[in-house]
Parts: structure tokens; C-alpha cells; sequence
């Protein structure tokens, strides 16, 4: 028969026009098969999907056909593949992509039975057919499959051809693949599926229609066991896994998507497009604890209808973002804003450019940490600061100004440092969101008057870390530290030494850390600062105007925390302050972080010992009479000498000042003494109990000038706005004096009309009429001040703030 056969054959290709027709239709399939097929061989839409540092699926988005198809992972988990192999192509890693005696086989039972009951299809022809779309099961179309299977074995590996059967392969419903099959039906990735999940999912693709969890449930357990039968027969699963294996439950209903980070999800979709596989920084146990931790903060929160939450842990070193929780879930059936991602929105920035000011000024020279910084009521133009307790110091150190958020204070620091080399100074440290002239900021800047965002701030933080740490391990500053943190995991570039200093050296930097790091702060209650688990924190919080927005950024020596909470439509809430609402969470997250006990180390290479007087705070002068040495920026020995310690000339008893137009120089000891302008000794001298107040003059060594007496308010040439009563009427302003001697008697007259006397508590309520007015004050020893102001109405009040 056989015989029979080949003679026809030969006798066939004799024939000349058939011969040549014969090579033509070869030389025709041999072209086909090497241009069959397409660059690309899946023309399919895919979801979005971010990993987390170890390929953890954190988020995912649908296709926009509606089917879950993710982009390939390029890895096949073993298990998998071994029961895939077994179940659908045993000749798999031998054959060229198509398995002639699978196909013989198949081809007699069809003929055998008159109908096809079997394709005889390799996992590598499954692929192809996948991939062209089509359904009907002819010879033909059999035989192109055959082409491309071997024209895709010659070019592919193994592992690659099997990798795109798992990302294509239906599993039922709108599930392709096998990584959104592992996660709708078992909740968990391919890699940690048992042996019985495994050839559960090894038997879908054979039937998706048919056999789908939840639904013919015994016809898919007994397919299921019979793979693992044939796996135990086999001796690839041992008796005991068997037995394991076959016990295992089916799943009875889907799993949703992972949603771990949904915000970030949108983020890189924006980056990237859509249909992509992105591999993110995030680290997927620490994702989920800390969303849990933002959510549970939010719901307690929520009673008081604040309904928003974001949190951002950045890893210093690194500069790689290993959380990023953008808002919270629903906490309940309304829709309060989370889809915002607030982590990139722009926010009033509360109080959390103060340590870049104060870092800025110790850069520069401008103060030394315990500088005294005026802490008097203050009027610039038409601001008026006022700090969050009400309350005035009279003078505070730079560092406590910063620790316990004063305002007034850090408004004056702006004031003495510059507002536009501070603006300049803020896109340094990696802001984006000033756009405007530093003008129209104004003073304000450093209480909120700007917007900024999470990611940028939390940033800055970190590069300020990481500056220090790496002059402290090399001694050099680099370029390009203050950047974006990153969430995308990329080749990390080498960074450039700079020549010279960074713009803000590492002893500004450990001295900022230091001050953030003691806060004591009256309105803190301790007990939530334990959930930081005792290790040393820089922190600082900040509230907006009107308690729209609570912030808290805290850092260590290995990771930096930043918190926000509020309501994404900008609605304000009384308790909404960062203190309150967000450090709390704050401390939370660094309790789940890995635990560290070391602290910055102290960059002395960067710093220099200088006596400093130990009551003003600044450089000492030759006048200072306690001076200690302290270690400040190199840079600072060139500060300011102490403005405040004076000689002045006592009698012998020490008791009374003199001069020498009334006692003889015999008669007279000098002394270095601290004397602090009136407004500042005002308030300064009842908050500490140190502080003397110059001695009087001795009964006729009055001197003919000098000033004892300063205005508090309002200032001279100031706009001031008088409100009305309830009543309509207008109502009263407190003008306020400071002097020297308390018990001096002062005279008030108002555009040349006396109004009366003081003594003690110089303090008279006044209602002046609008318009300009000129306020004259003299003492009982001749002494008179003149201040010239203007009384405005309420709607140019508000145009001048």
C-alpha cells in the first residue's frame, strides 16, 4: 500500500508543469512561514496593573474591552506549567510546536467517530489560535496554526511561548490569564497557588464556558483530581500532597481585585498610558498596614465630619517611596472626595516651611539656634500674625520659636531673612507649586499663605536627611538630592560631587533636626508620641487657615512620614489641626516601620565652637557678661555680636543708675547689663524669671533723652480696623504701651483732645473715628512718643490682608 503510494507520488512531481507548480507552492509556504507572523502577535487591550519591589500586584484597572487581562509577568510559576504540561501537552518542551502523533492521533479518532472530538493541539497552537481569533475548528484552519506554531517555537523559547498561553489563556467569565485568575479565584499571585489551585486553574482553559467556579462544581473537581492523580501516578506530587491536593475546596466565589493602591494606580497610568505593567518602590506588606492604619484614623475622624486622609513614607537613602496611600476608602455610602489624590494636590501649607527658613537662616549666617527672636504683637502692612495659643514671650529662641510653631516669631525671622531669597530658597528645596510673585505671598508664606503639595514636601525632607547622612559617611554634599521622590523602580544614577557647599549645609541641618526633635509644645498630650515606640523623631505639624488642612511630617535616620487629613473639598472643621487630627497617625505609621534606636550623627567637620551669650542667644560681644561655647555652623562666626548687654553706671549700692553730670566717677561702677527693647521686656521679663529690669535713676540723674517707652499697638503709621458692636455702633480698640518703669505715670492725648492718665498697665480702649490720627504719650520725667495712624473700614480692611 505504502508502496503503492510513493510511486503515484514520483510519478506526480515527474510531470514537468506539475514539478514546477509543486516548487512554486513550497518556495510560496516556506516564504509564508517566515513572515506569517505579525510584529505583534496579541493586538489586545490589557488592564493597568503597579507591582510593588518584588512583583506583588498592588493595583489593578480593567482592560477597556472589560476583560481582566493582564500585561505579562514574563515568569510562569513551576507548579503551574507542570500541570498545564501535563493537562494539556505532555510533549511540550520537545516537540517544534506541533506534535505530529498527538495530531495522528487526533485525526484517526475524529475519523473513527465521524466528527472531531479531539484538535490535538500543542499549548504552542492554542497560542496561535488565541491569537488569530478564531473559532472554527476546520482542517485549514488547523494546518495555518501548524505554520505559525512551528514559525513562533523557531523564534521563541519555551518558557516565552508558555508565558504568553498563562497571559491569554480564558479562564472564564472576563478573567484571561493566569495572574487575574490567581487573584479573582484565590485571592493571591501564581507564585503562592498550591498544587490543588494550580490544576484548578490548569483545567479552566480547556472549557472556561463551561466549567467557572461557583457553577459546575462537581464536573471541575473531578478534572481538577484527575490531574492531580495523573501528577501523583507520575510521582511529580507525592502521596501526602496528593491526598492534600484533592482535599482542598474549590472556590466558591470571586475575589476582588487587589485595590492597595488605587491613587498611585492613577498616577502611573498618567505616566505611562494604559495596558502597562508598572513595577513601583512600594513595598506591599508595608502598603496594606499603613492604608489600614489611614482608613481606621479617617473613620474616627469622620465623626467629625472630616472625611479625607493621605499618607507618604519615603526610604532616605534611597529616595524611593515605599507607601503611598493618596485618600482613604469611603467610610460611608457618600461620596466625599477620595478619589483625590492628595498626596500630588496643592494645600495651604500650615507650618511646614518654617524648619526650611530656619535652615536657610543657620545656612546663611543670619541667626544661631538660640538667637532671640521678637515674640511682641506684630503689624506688617496689613498682616497681622498671631500665634495659635494667643499669647506673647516677649522674645523666644530661634529653636523654641521653631519646636513650639510660633508664629509671630517665624514671621519676624522672614522679615529679617528675606521674603524673596526665602522664595527663591523654597524652589531650591524641590517646590513647584509658587507661581505667583513672592509679593503676593507676602509674609504670609511661612503660615500657609502658599500652596503645596505632600510629596514635594515630604521630599525635602528627605533629601535634607540624606544630605546630611551622606556628608556625615563622606564629607562631600551631591548634586541633584533635592529632587521628586521616586516610585517607579528604575537604575539608580550615580550622583556628581559638587564643588563647594550644598545650599544648605549639614550643620544646618542636624541643628533643624534637633529642634524639630524638641518639641514641647503646651497643647501636646504624650500618650500617641509612644506609638513611635520610643525613637527619637523630628517632627513638625502644621494647620491652615480656617482648619481646612492638618499636617504632620516626621523623620528618623531611615524614613520619612508625611500625613495629611481634611476634607478634599476644602471644608474646614473646628479640632481640624495638625497636632490634633493628623501627627496622631503620624506616630502610628513609624510604630509598624522597622524600628531604629541610632540618631543622626553630629557633622563637627561642619561646625565650629564660638562663644555665644548664654541670655540673648547671639554671638557674644566684649559687653556679655555670662558667655558658653556652642557649636554652630562654620559659617555663623561671623554672625551678628549680641545687641542687648550694655555698660551702664550704677551708684555704689548698685541700686540706682547714675551719670556723671550728678555724682562724681568715684562714686560710680559700671556694669555689663541685659536690656531688652520696652515691648519685648514687657512681655519677656513675665516669662522669665531671670530677667531684671534696668535699676531706676537716682532722684536727679534723670537723663534729657533715652527711651523708655515703646508703642505696642499700634505701631507707628499703622492701618488698623476698628470693628462694630452688635449693635451697629462702633465699637473699641485696646492701644497698648510699654515702659521701662511700670509705675511711671503716662499722659494720652488723641489729635491734641487729653483722654487721661495710666500707671502700671498702660492699656486705654479707644474708638477713633475714621480717617488719619496722630496719638501723643509722655511720662512723668518728659519722655513723649508720637504715633501717627489710620483708622479704615472694613472693605479696605480686607483689601489690604
Amino acid at each position: 500500500m505504502f508502496k503503492r503510494i510513493q510511486d503515484s507520488f514520483v510519478e506526480f512531481v515527474s510531470v514537468k508543469p506539475l514539478r514546477s507548480a509543486f516548487r512554486f507552492f513550497l518556495s510560496g509556504l516556506f516564504i509564508y512561514f517566515l513572515v506569517c507572523l505579525p510584529a505583534q502577535l496579541f493586538k489586545v487591550p490589557y488592564s493597568s496593573v503597579i507591582t510593588d519591589e518584588k512583583g506583588t500586584v498592588l493595583s489593578a484597572r480593567i482592560a477597556s474591552d472589560g476583560q481582566w487581562r493582564f500585561p505579562s509577568s514574563g515568569k510562569v510559576s513551576e507548579k503551574f506549567k507542570t500541570c498545564i504540561v501535563q493537562f494539556e501537552d505532555k510533549n511540550f518542551d520537545y516537540h517544534p510546536g506541533v506534535d505530529l502523533l498527538a495530531m495522528s492521533r487526533a485525526f484517526t479518532q475524529n475519523i473513527s467517530k465521524r466528527k472531531i472530538v479531539s484538535g490535538g493541539s500543542t499549548i504552542t497552537m492554542q497560542v496561535i489560535r488565541l491569537a488569530r481569533k478564531k473559532t472554527d475548528r476546520s482542517y485549514f484552519e488547523k494546518f495555518i496554526e501548524m505554520i505559525w506554531a512551528g514559525r513562533l517555537t523557531l523564534t521563541n523559547s519555551k518558557d516565552e511561548v508558555l508565558s504568553l498561553y498563562a497571559t491569554h489563556a480564558p479562564f472564564g467569565s472576563n478573567i484571561v490569564g493566569i495572574e487575574a485568575a490567581a487573584w479573582r479565584y484565590f485571592g493571591r499571585s501564581p507564585e503562592l497557588l498550591s498544587w490543588a489551585e494550580n490544576a484548578t486553574l490548569a483545567v479552566l482553559p480547556n472549557a472556561p464556558s463551561l466549567i467557572y467556579p461557583g457553577r459546575n462544581q462537581q464536573k471541575l473537581l473531578n478534572k481538577r483530581n484527575r490531574l492531580l492523580q495523573k501528577l501523583n501516578e507520575k510521582k511529580i506530587i507525592d502521596d501526602e500532597t496528593y491526598q492534600l491536593a484533592i482535599a482542598e475546596q474549590l472556590p466558591e466565589k470571586a475575589f476582588s481585585i487587589p485595590r492597595a493602591a488605587p491613587h498611585l494606580l492613577d498616577r502611573s497610568i498618567e505616566l505611562n498610558g494604559e495596558g502597562q505593567r508598572v513595577k513601583t518602590t512600594l513595598n506591599a506588606d508595608l502598603q496594606r498596614q499603613i492604608t489600614d492604619l489611614v482608613n481606621a484614623h479617617s473613620f474616627i475622624l469622620s465623626g467629625n465630619e472630616i472625611h479625607n486622609a493621605a499618607a507618604i513614607v519615603i526610604e532616605i537613602n534611597s529616595g524611593k517611596i515605599i507607601s503611598y496611600v493618596g485618600n482613604c476608602v469611603k467610610t460611608s455610602g457618600e461620596d466625599h472626595g477620595n478619589d483625590v489624590d492628595v498626596i500630588i494636590a496643592p494645600r495651604s501649607t500650615g507650618s511646614l516651611l518654617k524648619p526650611f527658613l530656619y535652615s536657610s537662616m543657620l545656612n546663611d549666617g543670619v541667626i544661631l539656634p538660640n538667637t532671640l527672636v521678637p515674640d511682641i504683637p506684630t503689624q506688617i502692612g496689613g498682616f497681622t500674625p498671631q500665634n495659635f495659643n494667643l499669647t506673647y514671650d516677649g522674645a523666644v529662641p530661634a529653636k523654641r520659636a521653631l519646636s513650639r510653631s510660633l508664629n509671630i516669631p517665624c514671621v519676624r525671622m522672614l522679615q529679617q531673612y528675606g521674603l524673596e531669597k526665602f522664595y527663591d530658597r523654597l524652589k531650591k528645596f524641590g517646590m513647584t507649586t509658587f507661581n505667583r510673585p513672592a509679593s503676593d505671598y507676602g509674609m504670609s508664606l511661612i503660615l500657609g499663605g502658599g500652596e503645596g503639595k505632600l510629596i514635594e514636601m515630604a521630599g525635602a525632607y528627605a533629601a535634607m536627611a540624606r544630605t546630611l547622612k551622606k556628608y556625615n559617611s563622606t564629607g562631600n554634599y551631591f548634586e541633584n538630592e533635592f529632587r521628586l521622590p521616586v516610585f517607579i523602580s528604575k537604575e539608580k544614577n550615580e550622583k556628581q560631587i559638587i564643588s563647594g557647599q550644598s545650599f544648605v549645609n549639614a550643620a544646618s541641618v542636624y541643628l533643624t533636626f534637633e529642634a524639630m526633635a524638641e518639641v514641647s509644645r503646651p497643647d501636646i498630650e504624650a500618650s500617641w508620641q509612644r506609638l513611635g515606640s520610643g525613637q527619637k523623631i523630628a517632627w513638625k505639624t502644621g494647620t491652615s487657615f480656617g482648619f481646612r488642612d492638618g499636617w504632620a511630617i516626621g523623620l528618623n535616620t531611615d524614613y520619612v512620614v508625611a500625613v495629611w487629613v481634611g476634607n478634599a473639598d476644602g471644608e474646614g472643621r473646628p479640632g481640624l489641626t495638625g497636632i490634633s487630627a493628623a501627627a496622631p497617625l503620624l506616630f502610628r505609621i513609624f510604630g509598624v516601620l522597622p524600628k531604629t534606636n541610632n540618631w543622626f550623627t553630629v557633622p563637627l567637620n561642619d561646625m565650629k565652637k564660638i562663644e555665644v551669650c548664654k541670655n540673648s542667644g547671639y554671638r557674644a560681644s566684649v559687653n556679655c557678661a555670662e558667655k558658653i561655647m556652642q557649636l554652630v555652623p562654620k559659617n555663623s562666626e561671623n554672625t551678628t555680636a549680641c545687641p542687648f548687654h550694655k555698660i551702664i553706671q550704677l551708684d555704689l549700692s548698685g541700686k540706682f543708675r547714675v551719670n556723671g553730670n550728678c555724682v562724681a566717677p568715684s562714686e560710680m561702677q559700671q556694669q555689663a547689663w541685659f536690656v531688652l527693647p520696652p515691648a519685648i521686656e514687657y512681655y519677656f521679663k513675665s516669662k522669665n524669671a531671670f530677667y531684671n529690669s534696668l535699676p531706676p535713676y537716682k532722684k536727679g540723674c534723670e537723663p534729657t533723652g533715652g527711651k523708655s517707652m515703646e508703642m505696642i499697638y499700634p505701631r507707628a503709621n499703622a492701618k488698623i480696623f476698628v470693628p462694630l458692636e452688635m449693635s451697629g455702633e462702633q465699637g473699641k480698640t485696646v492701644f497698648e504701651l510699654a515702659h521701662r518703669i511700670p509705675a511711671s505715670t503716662v499722659f494720652w492725648d488723641l489729635d491734641g483732645i487729653y483722654l487721661g492718665t495710666t500707671n502700671q498697665f498702660h492699656q486705654m480702649s479707644l474708638n477713633p473715628e475714621k480717617g488719619a490720627h496722630v496719638l501723643t504719650l509722655s511720662d512723668e520725667n518728659g519722655e513723649m512718643l508720637t504715633i501717627p495712624f489710620e483708622v479704615i473700614s472694613e472693605k479696605k480692611k480686607n483689601a489690604n490682608e
